[in-house]
């Protein structure tokens, strides 16, 4: 057997060999065995040993005798030699190392020596250390405090040039000027924070003079603000930014600002007026005549248009100073009403009042239409005068209205503008309500020039010719109020004093005329006239509604006494009054009212013949004959109408008749067949043969 080129005899075995190796050839064979037992055992996995393996294959060695017993002497003395290299190292090392240890001895001695020498440089400079400290920390402080009072000087004083930019009127009123301004209202202001501290004294000393500078700066903004209104352009008052920020400043002092708008509104009411005065004549003030401009006076022959002229031109200018004055109280009107309600907290007569009630806010659009209202009251004034002059000189009725119905719509228009509260508003109300009482005394004039035509009734019973013309009148004032600009709620109600003036006298005049005229003719004319109302009025049914519904009502009672009339007409004319009036008490539904016509006077044989008579020549003409009672009355349907609710009525009455007769009729038939035992008396004809027309036959010839 050989292994790793080691080859092992192995004796061999012959039959004779018992199968166990006998005891002494076991204790020769021993060693051997144990080697072979020994290789045999040797794991070729073990890591140590591959690697063993490894290394004799990297030496190249041969597997061979020499090489085997030379193995382990080569691998001791490489050991050994290994082991000498690496004593010879450490050799090298233990001498580095003691290299080090001196040159460390050496520096612990140089470190001692310079330790000594810092120790003495210290205790000979330390007083003057101390005494650099002390000088370094007192620059500090004083650097902190001149920081401190750079701050306090650049927050809390004004410099010369801010002052004499602030007080000084050769220095322009510009954005530097503003922004010292607000500067010193800021130094004033944070005084408060230095009164809080014990010693006051120098926030007194600020305060003060601030103050003193302040007052100063807002008279200098006055001044200069009045001379910008002085040179300012009033034909096209265009507020620039510059004064408007002024304004908005002096808004602060609210006595200041409110006598800056008074200026300005005395300077705008005086070139209103003059401009209002050229506007109507033609002439300037002075006496210059302009010829580019055309006067108003000249349509002054017209006064509706001559009137509108002027009131057009005031609202034109109204309109015009609103639009140029909105910019600086619309745009601007917050700051403005900061600026007015600190000026009344710093004022010293509201600080020393004990009122709880203070001024009120500032309104802004309220301001506006004020100082708007203040600018026109000129020209308003000689607009009044104007107007009035126009009113007092009219003499029309309609005219009068619709000045009246003109200044409403401006006076609307003027509300809508500048307030209810504004001067003009007022005088455009008592200028309507004037013009009011002109119309309502001009009707109450031509009223009374009518007076006489009260008595005299067409003889057409047609409206009378006072009614016609004062329905045109009121057609006209209707037509005018129509386009007003009354609200639809009161429309009614505002016209309803107009139809009083201008209507209800003359419709009274014919209900007058009425009572001294005989029925069924008083309810015609009536009717006509109510009927020529009604159709006027219907047209404006917006603000006349309850007037046209009271109208048709009383048409509607009037017609009923037609209809009345016409019944009478037909009961009277057709002979048949007696035998209605007769048998309208009784009821065909009761025997014993049956059993009452036959004994009747108007139901004997002579009368009942009679009735049946006349009926028959009345029937053939009835209708043309009742058409003419009406053939005054205007409404041909109207009349038409009348009649057959009359015939209506009469057919109504003869039905009844008819159905009396028959049953009386039948109530003797019956008597007669019960006492036809006893024997045979005089027999009476029957009452429908006296009295044959029957209802159908009435209605067809009434129809």
């Amino acid at each position: 057997m050989a292994s790793n080129g080691l080859t092992v005899p192995v004796p061999g075995r012959d039959e004779t060999s018992p199968g166990p190796l006998s005891p002494g050839l076991g204790r020769t064979s021993n060693p051997l065995s144990s080697k072979v037992t020994s290789v045999l055992s040797t794991s070729y996995a073990d890591s140590e040993f591959r690697e063993s393996l490894a290394l004799l294959d990297e030496r190249g060695i041969s597997n061979t005798a020499e090489t085997r017993r030379q193995l382990r002497l080569d691998v001791q003395k490489e050991v050994i030699d290994s082991n000498g290299k690496i004593i010879a190292e450490f050799g090298r090392v233990a001498e580095q190392l003691r290299r080090i240890g001196t040159t460390i001895d050496k520096l612990n001695k140089s470190y001692q020596d310079m330790r000594g020498h810092v120790t003495a440089a210290h205790e000979s400079t330390s007083t003057i250390l101390e005494e650099a400290s002390s000088l370094m920390t007192q620059r500090r402080n004083i650097e902190t405090k001149q920081q401190v009072l750079k701050a306090f000087r650049e927050h809390f004083v004004l410099s010369d040039d801010e002052v004499a930019s602030l007080t000084l009127t050769a220095e322009p009123v510009d954005d530097r000027f503003f922004a010292v301004l607000s500067k010193a209202k800021r130094i004033r202001k944070d005084c408060e924070f230095l009164l809080g501290f014990e010693s006051q004294t120098l926030g007194l000393e600020i305060m003060d003079q601030t103050s003193k500078y302040l007052n100063q700066a807002f008279q200098k903004l006055y001044r200069w603000v009045q001379k910008e209104f002085k040179t300012l352009n009033l034909e096209n008052p265009q507020i620039n930014s510059s004064v408007r920020r002024a304004i908005r400043v002096l808004a602060e002092r609210p006595s200041l600002f409110q006598n800056c708008l008074d200026f300005f509104a005395e300077a705008r009411e005086q070139i209103l007026s003059d401009a209002f005065y050229l506007a109507l004549t033609g002439t300037s003030a002075s006496g210059a005549k302009d010829n580019s401009v055309k006067p108003i006076e000249l349509v002054a022959h017209d006064p509706l248009r001559y009137t509108g002229d002027m009131l057009a031109w005031t609202h034109s200018a109204a309109v015009s100073e609103r639009e140029a004055l909105e910019i600086l109280f619309i745009s601007d009107g917050n700051e403005i009403a900061k600026g007015i309600q600190e000026g009344r907290e710093n004022e010293l007569w509201l600080l020393m009042t004990d009122e709880t009630d203070g001024p009120p806010e500032f309104d802004a659009v309220k301001a506006l239409n004020e100082l708007v209202d203040r600018d026109v009251s000129g020209a308003a004034r000689i607009l009044r005068q104007r107007i009035e002059q126009v009113i007092q000189t009219n003499e029309e009725t309609i005219l009068a209205y619709k000045l009246a119905n003109l200044l409403g719509f401006y006076r609307v228009t003027f509300s809508k503008l500048l307030g209810d509260e504004s001067v003009l508003l007022q005088s455009m109300s008592n200028l309507e309500s004037e013009a009011l009482r002109q119309f309502r005394s001009l009707m109450r004039d031509h009223i009374t020039t009518l007076e006489g035509e009260f008595q005299h009734t067409p003889s057409d019973l047609g409206p009378p010719e006072f009614l016609q013309e004062s329905l045109k009148q009121l057609t006209a004032i209707m037509k005018t109020y129509e386009t007003s600009l009354a609200s639809d709620g009161d429309r009614e109600a505002d016209f309803e004093p107009i139809l009083a003036e201008s209507f209800d006298p003359f419709l009274a005049g014919c209900e007058n005329m009425s009572k001294n005229i005989p029925t069924p003719r008083n309810s015609i004319f009536l009717i006509n006239c109510l009927l020529a109302a009604r159709n006027t009025l219907e047209p404006f049914q917006s603000f006349t509604q309850t007037r046209v519904s009271r109208l048709q009502s009383a048409i509607d009672e009037h017609s009923a006494k037609l209809v009345e009339s016409q019944y009478a007409f037909f009961r009277s004319e057709s002979a048949l009054d007696p035998l209605f009036t007769a048998l309208g008490p009784l009821s065909d539904a009761r025997k014993e009212d049956v059993a009452k016509v036959s004994k009747l006077d108007a139901l004997q044989p002579e009368a009942l013949a009679r009735a049946g008579q006349g009926l028959d020549d009345f029937l053939p003409s009835a209708v043309m004959d009742a058409m003419e009672n009406v053939k005054h009355l205007q409404d041909a349907g109207l009349a038409r109408e009348v009649t057959e609710e009359a015939a209506e009525r009469f057919c109504v009455d003869f039905e009844h008749v008819e159905e009396l007769l028959v049953a009386a009729d039948e109530l003797a038939e019956e008597e007669r067949g019960s006492q036809a035992g006893g024997g045979e008396g005089e027999e009476l004809p029957s009452l429908r043969a006296l009295f044959p027309r029957t209802t159908g036959e009435i209605r067809v010839l009434l129809s």
